[in-house]
């Protein structure tokens, strides 16, 4: 069980980074959960926590300096962290497409924006994991958001996925109850999470997908605080005594150097919604971090609920985002173009059978969105579909390194948009490249020596090798996850291919 001088901590609010240094101070320690040895890995059960807008750094554990995250501090601790977590496509839909099918966006086809953007493939709906569990016999839980278009009539693919399912969005965050009380969404999503729990089948295994909007901004609303970010109630007065630190990359340089196409697109006009004066920034940074918070507290009154039904010692827990968040960097708000603030997410997995030498371990290889569906049905036992795009990452959960691990990744961004600029490319251990190709503009920084991607080197001549290099691993990604489905159905929608 987790110590106890742990909890007393936890509950007493204790940001997450000087909880740890307490508890390593005083000489007490995480003890490991379950009792498997390893190499012992039976079929678990399997909670899948998503949220939205969250970029790696926003958590305790990861060391953020102001935002309290306990519970899901503790799956850190307790289990195993990858500190280079990236989405490969950063937008809700195409990021949440991805983890469903185990393809990427040039994969499955889904771009997102107005008709004829392509939906979601039947064939690629029959070869999700969510079809494929339910095949070996798992039950299936999904409360939360969506943002998913399909081939099939929408009810009959949510039939198909899911035993239990109840699709929560925003606009608004509160929702009016038969009493005329309001709910916030992610309270919603932790009564549905219980309720699910509590009619478990004893002999039954299952997989629960805690979707939640949280946090992503009431884009519809425009006023700062409780208005854009609005939050649970739970965390009603939170971070109010704090001035939040400005943006990191904040300084107007970071900007000023961008092209007009940039310059000028939604990931600027939503800055000028959130972040634009001190005051805006400051009620928004607040009601940004009682989002992240909020949520937490769902996470922990659901975890508990495992631990009071005895599924606890059998239940992997697994926690991301789907995808990063500006928030002010740059001169920007948002998520969708090639920076590491866009790009990088939090990823954590808990698996109550892992081995003590295991526990808190930080894992430095690159992990992807892509390789979360297989990873869900390797936990399980499962064949992975030869289809699929991404990696299990259960060698490293069971303590092991492969040794012919990626070394960089195919990113991209073609979501159907007027201040969208689309854009592919390649992010490499030192160099990251990005493509915005109805521009024809380039991008290509040296992260080793320039970690804030401020010097685009495309045009320098000393580095034309480097940019050819990433231009031909670009082309070859693009060929190997390009599918011939996908550009049939596009071809008979009366669209063409990128």
């Amino acid at each position: 069980m987790i110590n106890k001088d742990y909890w007393k901590l936890v509950k007493q609010g204790m940001n997450s980074k000087s909880l740890l240094t307490c508890l390593l101070v005083g000489g007490t320690l995480l003890s490991g959960r379950g009792n498997c040895e390893a190499g012992n890995w039976e079929r678990p059960n399997i909670v899948f926590i998503l949220v939205d807008d969250q970029r790696n750094d926003t958590l305790g554990v990861t060391g953020h300096p102001v935002i309290q995250t306990p519970h899901i501090d503790r799956l850190a601790y307790d289990g195993m962290r990858f500190e280079n977590a990236f989405v490969a496509t950063s937008i809700c839909m195409a990021s949440r497409a991805t983890i469903l099918t185990g393809l990427t966006e040039t994969g499955h086809g889904f771009t997102g924006g107005p008709y004829p953007a392509t939906p979601l493939l039947k064939e690629d709906i029959d070869t999700s994991f969510p079809i494929i569990l339910r095949e070996l016999g798992y039950r299936i839980g999904f409360f939360g958001k969506v943002h998913l278009r399909f081939q099939e009539n929408r009810q009959t693919v949510f039939q198909r996925l899911f035993h239990e399912f109840q699709e929560i969005n925003i606009n608004p965050y509160f929702k009016k109850m038969p009493d005329g009380t309001l709910r916030h969404e992610a309270d919603l999503i932790g009564d549905l999470s219980v309720e699910f729990l509590e009619d478990q089948p004893k002999d039954q295994p299952f997989f629960l997908y805690m979707s939640f909007n949280i946090a992503h901004a009431e884009d519809s609303d425009h006023r700062p605080g409780a208005g854009h970010f609005p939050w649970p109630p739970s965390v009603d007065g939170m971070y109010d005594d704090i001035d939040p630190a400005p943006p990191r990359l904040g300084d107007e340089r970071y900007f000023d150097v961008h092209p007009d196409f940039l310059k000028n697109s939604l990931n600027r006009e939503r800055w000028y919604w959130r972040w634009d004066t001190p005051e805006k920034y400051r009620l928004n940074m607040r009601a940004y971090f009682r989002m992240l918070t909020g949520m937490d507290k769902v996470v922990g009154r659901v975890h508990r609920k495992l631990e009071d039904l005895g599924l606890a010692d059998n239940t992997v827990v697994i926690y991301t985002a789907d995808n990063g968040f500006y928030m002010g960097d740059r001169g920007f708000a948002g998520k969708w173009s090639h920076y590491e603030e866009s790009l990088r997410i939090p990823l954590i997995v808990y698996d109550p059978r892992m081995p003590d030498a295991q526990r808190g371990k930080v894992v430095e290889s690159m992990a992807l969105n892509l390789d979360l569906p297989a990873t869900m049905l390797e936990l399980a036992g499962a064949k992975i579909p030869e289809k699929y795009q991404g990696h299990s990452l259960m060698p490293f959960i069971q303590g092991k390194t492969p040794h012919d691990w990626r070394t960089d990744f195919f990113c991209e961004h073609h979501y159907q948009h007027e201040k969208l600029p689309k854009w592919r490319g390649v992010r490499g251990q030192r160099f990251t490249y990005a493509h915005y190709y109805e521009e024809d503009y380039e991008f290509l920084f040296d992260l080793k020596r320039d970690p804030t991607q401020f010097h685009n080197l495309a045009n320098d001549p000393n580095h034309h090798s480097e940019l050819e290099r990433m231009r031909i691993r670009t082309t070859e990604f693009k060929e190997k996850y390009t599918r011939p489905e996908v550009t049939a159905f596009k071809e008979k929608r009366g669209r063409k291919s990128e």
